[in-house]
């Protein structure tokens, strides 16, 4: 081994610092997960959910020093989670809370935002970017602290978007790249690879940074104080940083074969990815959960997302406490075309709204003319039959994922004969990748297998930086092996599919 980088994946669940050597071959990883903190809204006296930066700060540099003292580290790569931002103050210091995504401000808060900043529509045309609930376009987490945390937020020096945040950190210098600029944000021109008009509605282009280079490029090398807390050599680099997304999406644009190809990345967010060449909307996607991405080499990446593993997790740990069991539910075709068959039992999005292919949705069950809300299923006041029939509600669960991915692969521009790759926690759910190759018959479906996609990634863009190296290189390294996936034997899927999307 001539030498090893190190990677720092940050997901909304699960932290990790990871190493490989220059072969992309895995060496080492620890996790951990960090409960939010809660802060104060100082006008209201709500609480709300902070990440606590401070907490996952002294964690890192602790892991990186155990590293440190085991392999040849020559370089660090940060991946993070989308739609966070870090406000830090003249001294580089954090000087607001780093609010969760996640949180709701307000159907006014939403109203004032687009009265600002433009309409739903104009702003998705030009800015290639969706009209998101919660906080989930960046502009709209940088009001929300102008307007509920004035006075931190008058402290800031910077803005910078949460992978460049923690290059920061470890460097003392603020620079921007494309995956994370180019991030449902609102604030990103794609065409001049500057800020958007949205950052003067907002009055924050003085505090956004200037320094913009590409994703596999160096933001600079360790500071003093780095090297001490984590025991690494001073040369030791860090690259510009890269979104969690795009960074499990350069394994398979580092191979030559994949032609055409719609990757299907689940986990707490499904999220399905098509490389293109121009940035094209078709008049239908606007008002729809559609984007554009960058790719870390600048390239449009046509994008749909909905929150599926969340949203399966949350119906198993349903299922599970309804019928007081650990057991994971099993599956079979004939329960699954039972529900198809029937057509009287249907499983709704989406948990949190505005995040997905089917805004205004609202959670919960139909069965048999009577709805269910995943909050009354939840507090245990108001259970649907099917819940108790473990078969069964697997199915239906499944089926309202298939329709879901359907639908979001369809708006990231998939056509016929375009290959899909699943990858993520639900290759490993044989109902739903059956039932979804079942249904798209025109496309040929894949479960890919790369230890740790996104951390992969994130290491590739450590290697470039550091060996100057070119994508295609790293092909051979990027260990992916492909399943097909067989067609589960069932009818009636476009029936049921209908009588579904008419309750939405």
């Amino acid at each position: 081994m001539n030498y090893a980088v190190a990677v720092i994946d940050i997901g909304m669940t699960n932290k990790k610092v990871a190493v490989y050597d220059e072969n992309l071959r895995q060496l080492d990883a620890v996790y951990k997960n960090f409960e939010p903190l809660k802060v104060k809204e100082p006008a209201s006296g709500l609480e709300v959910d902070a990440h606590d930066l401070a907490g996952m700060e002294e964690w890192f540099c602790a892991q990186l020093q155990v590293f440190a003292q085991k392999y040849p580290i020559r370089a660090l790569s940060i991946t993070t989670h989308g739609a966070t931002f870090v406000c830090i103050d003249d001294k580089g210091k954090v000087c607001a809370p780093c609010v969760l995504y996640t949180h709701e401000p307000g159907e006014s808060f939403q109203t004032d935002f687009y009265t600002l900043c433009g309409t739903k529509e104009e702003l998705q045309k030009t800015t290639y970017t969706p009209p998101f609930g919660s906080l989930i376009n960046p502009a709209k987490g940088i009001m929300y602290m102008q307007k509920y945390f004035p006075g931190e937020f008058a402290k800031t020096k910077t803005i910078l978007n949460f992978p460049q945040y923690w290059g920061h950190v470890f460097t003392g210098i603020a620079g921007i790249e494309p995956t994370y600029c180019g991030c449902h944000s609102y604030l990103w021109n794609h065409k001049k690879s500057d800020w958007s008009p949205v950052a003067d509605k907002l009055n924050i282009r003085p505090l956004l940074p200037v320094n913009y280079k590409n994703t596999c490029e160096t933001l600079g090398t360790i500071s003093e104080e780095t090297a001490k807390r984590t025991g690494l050599d001073k040369s030791v680099i860090v690259t510009m940083g890269i979104h969690d997304s795009n960074a499990s999406l350069l394994p398979y644009l580092a191979k030559s074969d994949t032609g055409d190809f719609v990757l299907n990345s689940t986990g707490t967010w499904c999220v399905c990815m098509h490389p293109q060449d121009n940035l094209d909307f078709n008049d239908e996607d606007i008002g729809k959960i559609v984007f554009f991405n960058q790719s870390a080499f600048r390239q449009p990446v046509k994008t749909s997302i909905f929150l599926g593993g969340m949203e399966f997790d949350t119906y198993i740990s349903l299922y599970k406490k309804v019928n007081k069991t650990d057991d994971f539910p099993s599956f079979g075709f004939d329960e699954a075309q039972a529900v198809l068959n029937a057509k009287d039992t249907f499983l709704m999005p989406e948990m949190v709204a505005g995040s997905g292919q089917f805004t205004g949705s609202k959670p919960g069950i139909w069965e048999k003319g009577t709805f269910y809300s995943l909050e009354d299923m939840q507090n245990g006041t108001k259970l649907p039959e099917i819940i108790r029939n473990e078969k069964r509600f697997f199915a239906l669960l499944d089926l309202s994922l298939v329709i879901q991915t359907e639908t979001a692969l369809r708006r990231a521009g998939l056509k016929k004969g375009t290959k899909v790759f699943t990858e993520g926690g639900f290759r490993k759910n044989k109902l739903y990748n059956a039932l979804l190759a079942a249904a798209m018959s025109e496309n040929d479906f894949f479960l890919t297998s790369i230890s740790e996609a996104t951390a992969c990634g994130s290491a590739m863009t450590a290697i470039m930086a550091l060996s100057g190296k070119k994508i295609c290189e790293l092909g051979e390294a990027a260990d992916i092996s492909y399943q097909a996936v067989d067609k589960a034997p069932v009818s009636g899927y476009e029936e049921y599919k209908k009588a579904w999307e008419k309750l939405i």
